[in-house]
Formats: structure tokens, C-alpha cells, sequence
């Protein structure tokens, strides 16, 4: 396992008298690929700015290599960041550019000259020295920017942001440039977005981040299969979160129903919130699912479907390749694995729909029955623990 090359213990911020970071501990890995992922004024930006030097922690201490850096200004630290706005120099050509800082380093010519090219080959633009910037499409000054960067070796390289200039497309190709070139290069990147899918494509671990907290730290499938509570189901893809009671150990009841599930740990009869991912729920004649319910909507995503279903007044989201018209009638079939259980949070309540349970539920057959027991999909060694 790498080396911690960069830790932030009980790190908080403050803007004129407002939290912006509350008590944060987090640990980065020599050559991680690591995101800091949430919505705007979640803490993500204040997070990099603190790493890079550009603020100071009102309390906390940023160790990097060991050393704390704390109130060490940022050019005298292993850093180098590349913004959203590229601040190139528009009056130097593609080299100079990138030569810029070290010549301020006062590096020979000719460790800059094979430097310079060194990167002109890692972001794919030999052949552009002579061009100026002002020529270049988004996505070259992007790599010029980070070519840049990485010219004088900092151990980290900070991006805040650095896609959201360009378009879709072009912001797929990059991603996988960027990721491309972390892996080459071995070095640390600390990455910050509120776009979910570019977190989950590049990174190693994504920490998602919500009002000044950590509320999530994982790799990508961790973070999108076991969501630790309704925030992170909701901003981490798409998600029916509804209300439930766990019954026991792999056993959860919502909808008037009980479900055998993958989860333990819990209270008896606590009240929890349940997750079931648009893509995980398999549509059946209504007659034969476990529960049924109306289309009311019907949305061709290109590769599927994005249905809405009304199971009496409470709506989820299906995304299927199976067209089905609006006001058909349809069932759902769920297995353990498609059911996650959270705990109760603040969030509880904030996202999905909750306001549709009635014990008027009346589209359910043998409301006695435990969906998923005939399946026998828990684990052996989990039966034999019950």
C-alpha cells in the first residue's frame, strides 16, 4: 500500500464567521487519483485551496510528506494547480508556455528544452511549440495548461474543475487523457468536481463532500453501491430512496412488504432508508411482480428507457431496454442484491419520494410473504451466522 503523502487532521475553515470545513481528517496516497466530489459550497474548492497554500486552516494541521505545511506560502511547496480558467500567457507560443516556470527556476536550456518536450509528448501536442495559444482549441490549452504544470516534477497536481469549459465531448476524451497521463506519470492528482460521472471514470477513491463535511470516502463502485446515506444515493447516480423498518438481519419491510436484503447490523425494527438503484429493478406482467404500478412517463435515453411507475402515488424511477407505453400496467420483480439499507440520516426525507406508503396498499398479493426467501441469495456462511 502507497505511502500517506498528504494528510489534513481536524482541518477546519472559516469565512467570516462561517464554517466552510468542519473538523476534517483525510489521508491521500503517493500516485492516488483522488476526487473531491459534491454540489456547490459543499467545501471541495476550500479543500484544494488549503492543500495548495492559497488559504490557511483556522484550526488543523496539512502535513505533506510528513511535514507540516500548515502555514508554509505555496510556492515553497511539492504543488502545482490548474484551474478552470487556464491563465495561459497569450502573447508566448506552446513552449514558452510551458518553459515558463523553469526558467523562473533558472534550470539550464537544455533541461528545459527536454523537459518541455517531455511533456509536449505526455499531453499528445508535438508538433504545437510554435503555435500560440489564442489558436488552440479548449482542449489543447487544457493540456497545455497541465503540461505546464507537471513540467517542474511537483509531487502533486491539483485540478479544480478543469473540464467544465468544454464540451460533452471533448470532456469525455479528456477525462480519459487525464487519467492516462496520472497513470504514466505516477504522481499524485487531487481532482475537484461536481460532475459524479467524471469522479467515478478517473478516480481511485472519491470523497464526497456536503456542507463542510466528509460524508463518504470509498472507491468509485463502493461509493456508488454502498451509499452511506440518502445524500451520497442521490448525488452518486440515480436512486429510488424509500422509507423501510428492518425487520432483522437481512430482512427489510417498505411498501407493506417484506424483502430478504444483503444488509445486518442493524436494530431490530429500526426504521432505515432503502435504495434501489433504476437499473437494478426487472419489469414482469403485473400479475407476477412483487409489486405493480402505472407508467406514467416514458423518456428514450438512446441506449434505454427512463420510465416513471406509480405504485400509488409514490414514484420510481426504471430504466429499461423494454418500451413500455405510458398507462400500461406493469409488476417489478427485486432480489436481495438490487435492495441497500441505509441508516437514518439528516438527509432522510430530503430526496426520493416518501409520501406515498399507505396501509391501503392494495396492489399487493400475501402481504405476509418475504419477497427474495425462495431465492436463497444470501451467502452461506451469512445463513449459517442467522
Amino acid at each position: 500500500m502507497s505511502k500517506h503523502l498528504i494528510d489534513l487532521v481536524g482541518v477546519r475553515k472559516t469565512f467570516d464567521g462561517e464554517d466552510a470545513l468542519k473538523n476534517i481528517n483525510l489521508y491521500i496516497r503517493d500516485g492516488e487519483f483522488l476526487t473531491l466530489l459534491g454540489p456547490s459550497g459543499c467545501g471541495k474548492t476550500t479543500t484544494l485551496r488549503l492543500i495548495a497554500g492559497f488559504i490557511l486552516p483556522t484550526e488543523g494541521k496539512i502535513l505533506i510528506d510528513g511535514q507540516d505545511v500548515s502555514n508554509v506560502p505555496p510556492y515553497k511547496r511539492r504543488v502545482n494547480t490548474v484551474f478552470q480558467k487556464y491563465a495561459l500567457f497569450p502573447h508566448l507560443d506552446v513552449y514558452d508556455n510551458i518553459a515558463f516556470g523553469l526558467r523562473i527556476a533558472k534550470l539550464s536550456e537544455d533541461e528545459i528544452d527536454a523537459r518541455v518536450n517531455e511533456m509536449l509528448e505526455i499531453v499528445s501536442l508535438k508538433g504545437f511549440e510554435n503555435r500560440r495559444t489564442t489558436t488552440l482549441s479548449g482542449g489543447q490549452q487544457q493540456r497545455v495548461a497541465i503540461a505546464r504544470a507537471l513540467a517542474n516534477r511537483p509531487g502533486v497536481l491539483l485540478l479544480d474543475e478543469p473540464l467544465g469549459a468544454l464540451d460533452l465531448r471533448l470532456r469525455k476524451d479528456m477525462q480519459n487523457e487525464l487519467k492516462r497521463i496520472q497513470q504514466q506519470l505516477g504522481i499524485t492528482f487531487i481532482y475537484v468536481t461536481h460532475d459524479q460521472e467524471e469522479a467515478l471514470t478517473m478516480s481511485d477513491t472519491v470523497v464526497v463532500m456536503d456542507r463542510g463535511h466528509i460524508q463518504q470516502i470509498g472507491t468509485p463502485e463502493d461509493i456508488y453501491n454502498e451509499p452511506k446515506n440518502a445524500f451520497v444515493a442521490d448525488f452518486i447516480g440515480e436512486s429510488n430512496i424509500l422509507d423501510g423498518v428492518m425487520r432483522d438481519d437481512y430482512l427489510v419491510e417498505f411498501f407493506g412488504r417484506k424483502f430478504k436484503c444483503m444488509d445486518k447490523g442493524f436494530g431490530k425494527n429500526e426504521p432505515v432508508d432503502v435504495v434501489i438503484r433504476p437499473e437494478d429493478i426487472d419489469i414482469v406482467p403485473a400479475d407476477a411482480g412483487h409489486l405493480s404500478g402505472t407508467v406514467t412517463s416514458v423518456t428514450f435515453k438512446g441506449v434505454h428507457y427512463d420510465i416513471i411507475v406509480d405504485f400509488k402515488g409514490f414514484k420510481w424511477l426504471i430504466q429499461t431496454t423494454d418500451h413500455q407505453p405510458e398507462g400500461a400496467h406493469i409488476g417489478i420483480k427485486l432480489t436481495p442484491d438490487d435492495i441497500h439499507v441505509m441508516k437514518k440520516t439528516e438527509y432522510s426525507g430530503m430526496y426520493g419520494d416518501y409520501s406515498s406508503y399507505s396501509a391501503e396498499y392494495d396492489e399487493i398479493n400475501d402481504p405476509d410473504a418475504v419477497i427474495g426467501e425462495e431465492d436463497e441469495a444470501l451467502p452461506q456462511e451469512e445463513r449459517d451466522e442467522e
